[in-house]
């Protein structure tokens, strides 16, 4: 009885924040349309073109892992929401293993060997995840130290690690534009977001359509701005192919097997797996759908596999992306199948280049303007999973601590993270994996108030 009385709480509260549930079936054409939005809001080539750009590599290896990169997020992400995890989720790569794939492919030799090197230690560490989820390793861990205070304050400090990006990243620095052209894109974006959500909340039901597209209008109304004040350039969409096959294992690239890489790749998929947990706990808490024993062990799985994937097409590793938590949030739509249409968008732009050129066209300023709106929102919804905890000395050291951390990684001085060993660098480039860990330390060896 309890059980059932949980259920219809749970039900009557979802029917608060979502319009259409985790498990409802939308038409396939409006599967597509919506899907689109999440694939327009996930900037995800960013991740390549800088491993590109980083490692020096020639035009056509770079268009290779841009297309191989779409490829396997789009695998991931039908791997977790369909098969795995069962939840509305998208993968794409991950910014964690940047600095770990740089070294390795230096420290390697460069070229081909040091390329195969960076995919070997990825297949290896992709492996290990597997076995973490299918011996049940994993979900132990969670269920012993990640308690709600932690797992919001996990949630709160990836919105807060992710807005100075949005910020600094994507509208401050962006390139192509000055600085006041980029902020008025960014507000343009923001403000036509927050004029549909708006409306679409005033409205009611009848206003479901403007909730809906609320994100591709504003990255619509950011590209006609951009268009009118010439910083909008599709030059490189009339160059691009239409059509190109992707790569193929051990005939376009080989692996090998280095120990220190595959220790230091090791070391990289433990932070990608604090990431990805973060992830889980804000689309969890935006569903209003407790995670289960069963979807952490196979959430960890479809982690794994979506790896493994990702190393086979010649990609770098890939995680779950909490962009799609606050698109979630914004639009009530929450079904899986737009996440199975979100997969076959990222497949179908990794084969039409052309398609994959147009989005990453979009000036960085107009997706700001919505990830920055976006970013809040994920760290909003992990203060509503700490709101029903008793608040006291030890729950504000808990989820302080962890902030402060936070904030101050995201501002480290380059100069200062590069004098540190390599070790190190990777622990403290990673804001999310120190604000988690020591969350769950202090939650450990704080006492309680008696």
């Amino acid at each position: 009885m309890k059980t059932q009385v949980e259920h219809q709480g749970n039900t009557e509260m979802k029917s608060q924040h979502l319009t259409v549930l985790p498990d409802e079936k939308v038409p396939f054409l409006k599967s597509a349309f919506l899907g689109l939005q999440h694939v327009l809001a996930m900037d995800i080539y960013v991740v390549p073109f800088l491993i590109a750009i980083l490692l020096g590599l020639q035009s056509n290896q770079s268009s290779a892992l841009i297309q191989s990169t779409f490829i396997a997020a789009g695998i991931g992400t039908i791997v977790q929401s369909y098969f795995c995890m069962k939840l509305p989720m998208a993968q794409g790569p991950s910014y964690v293993p940047l600095g770990a794939i740089i070294s390795i492919y230096a420290a390697s030799g460069g070229g081909e060997l040091g390329w195969s090197s960076v995919l070997g230690a990825s297949l290896v560490g992709s492996l290990l995840v597997i076995g973490l989820g299918f011996t049940g390793v994993y979900n132990t861990i969670v269920k012993n130290f990640i308690p709600p205070v932690v797992g919001g304050t996990i949630i709160f400090n990836v919105g807060l690690s992710l807005l100075p990006v949005a910020l600094q990243d994507n509208i401050y620095d962006a390139s192509g534009a000055t600085i006041q052209q980029n902020v008025l894109l960014a507000l343009i974006t923001g403000a036509v977001l927050m004029f549909f959500v708006i409306l679409g909340s005033l409205l009611g039901k009848k206003g479901a359509f403007f909730r809906i597209t609320s994100v591709l209008m504003a990255l619509i109304a950011g590209c006609i701005a951009a268009s009118f004040m010439g910083v909008l350039d599709f030059s490189a969409v009339a160059n691009a192919k239409w059509f190109s096959m992707p790569q193929i294992p051990f005939k376009d690239f080989g692996f090998s097997f280095n120990l220190s890489a595959i220790i230091t790749m090791v070391i990289v998929y433990l932070v990608l797996m604090a990431e990805t947990t973060g992830t889980w706990f804000a689309i969890s808490n935006v569903i209003d759908r407790p995670l289960t024993d069963k979807n952490i062990n196979q959430g960890v799985v479809g982690e794994g596999i979506s790896c493994l994937v990702a190393s086979l097409l010649g990609s770098t590793p890939v995680t779950g992306y909490s962009t799609n938590a606050g698109i979630i949030s914004i639009t009530g739509i929450a079904s899986r199948r737009v996440f199975l249409a979100v997969g076959g968008w990222f497949v179908l732009f990794g084969c039409l280049s052309k398609l994959a050129v147009l989005i990453s066209s979009i000036p960085s300023a107009v997706i700001g303007g919505v990830f920055a709106i976006i970013c809040g929102i994920i760290a909003i919804n992990g203060l509503q999973v700490i709101k029903n905890q008793t608040m006291g000395e030890k729950e504000m050291y808990i989820i302080a601590i962890p902030m402060i951390f936070t904030l101050a990684l995201v501002l480290i001085p380059d100069e200062f993270l590069s004098s540190m060993p390599t070790f190190v660098q990777y622990i403290l480039g990673s804001p999310i994996l120190v604000a988690s860990v020591t969350a769950i330390v202090l939650n450990k060896i704080l006492p309680s108030a008696k």
